[in-house]
């Protein structure tokens, strides 16, 4: 990966900086943050780089003893359980953008392996990360959702599976390292 288009700076920014340059530049590189790391990049960008008002306006609006939505899935029960699940799911939504669930009844191993795949695909070469980097696919690897609308860019690469109960995903195109590697398990991976 060329890095060069990248401008490294661990202190306010530089005279020189083209922001937007910057940003297509690490766009169209497909290899993410981990991509940058494994090019030896050693101090951070400045398109990573919090302004220092932004940075303000976000020490003084943290609340204390912040606690994570916990969404129970044991509570549903009929349609008034499955009701109440879902305006906690609504609510946590649109007030947060996640919450943990528990009592949903994936075992433990599957959620261990799912793990290990996401490891593994972060782990890879670029080259073979790069197909998936597109924004417009239903499985994709990805840097910054709102990469050009954001501020500072997050230091944080995503691999994305969209499935809706409508949706058909062949075999092929989720990340081999992510596919169930005994498919007679399959029934584990059903919710």
């Amino acid at each position: 990966m060329d890095v060069s288009g990248f401008n490294e700076s661990s202190a306010g920014m530089e005279v020189n900086y083209n922001r937007k340059e910057e940003l297509k530049a690490f766009d169209d590189s497909k290899a993410g943050v981990k991509g940058l790391v494994d090019a030896g990049v050693t101090k951070v960008p400045e398109l990573f780089v919090t302004p220092p008002d932004e940075l303000a306006e976000e020490f003084n609006s943290c609340k204390a003893n912040l606690q994570v939505p916990v969404i129970d899935l044991g509570a549903i029960g009929g349609n008034d359980g499955r009701e109440k699940v879902v305006n906690e799911i609504r609510i946590a939504s649109e007030e947060w953008g996640f919450f943990q669930v528990v009592n949903h009844g994936i075992p433990l191993n599957v959620l261990d392996e799912m793990i290990d795949g996401i490891c593994m695909i972060h782990n890879q070469d670029s080259e073979i990360k790069k197909p998936l980097y597109d924004r417009k696919k239903k499985v994709r690897f990805e840097s910054n959702y709102d990469l050009y609308n954001s501020k500072s860019a997050s230091c944080r690469d995503t691999l994305t599976i969209y499935v809706l109960v409508s949706d058909q995903l062949g075999p092929d195109e989720i990340p081999p390292v992510c596919r169930a590697l005994d498919k007679s398990r399959v029934d584990d991976y059903k919710i």
